[in-house]
């Protein structure tokens, strides 16, 4: 088979091979995967993967194409060869665990492969691309009589 020099390729638009491009594709597909929506009473988000998993061997395998995907994107911003076992090996565990009809559906709540992947994705994108890097954080909600002082509180002389 003949190979097709770069310029002659199709690109797909709003599928870039640079860092930052990667690090929001398989951060969407770790949300898509592991945390779609939360369960009411037991407060434990759950995805595709879990829902998956409810439909015996095609199911589970289904999952792990979507896992091996985040993968390959590993694999195509350099990451090193024990990165992506470590990442294959947590993809393996998760199929196998998936393979037990219906009951394999309760491991995947708490050994979460697509989590643990973006982990070491992210771990590795801070290090080797660094403007890629986002800051993960919630604004704390104000308390009353926490602000900043009033200045009309105050005593003459302060």
């Amino acid at each position: 088979m003949m190979a097709v020099p770069p310029e002659d390729r199709t690109r797909f638009p709003g599928l870039g091979t640079d860092p930052q491009s990667v690090r929001r594709r398989v951060e969407a597909l770790e949300r898509l995967m592991e945390r779609m929506f939360v369960i009411p009473g037991i407060n434990r988000p759950v995805g595709l993967d879990v829902i998956l998993d409810l439909v015996p061997i095609a199911g589970s395998t289904a999952a792990a194409a979507l896992g091996a995907y985040m993968t390959w994107e590993a694999r195509n911003i350099g990451m090193s060869k024990w990165q992506i076992s470590r990442m294959a090996g947590n993809v393996g565990v998760d199929w196998l665990l998936g393979l037990i009809p219906w009951v394999g559906a309760i491991p995947d709540l708490f050994f979460r492969s697509n989590t643990r992947n973006l982990r070491i994705i992210k771990r590795h994108l801070d290090k080797h691309h660094a403007s890629t890097a986002t800051i993960d954080a919630k604004a704390a909600p104000s308390q009353p009589g926490q602000g900043p002082p009033d200045s009309r509180k105050l005593g003459p002389g302060t």
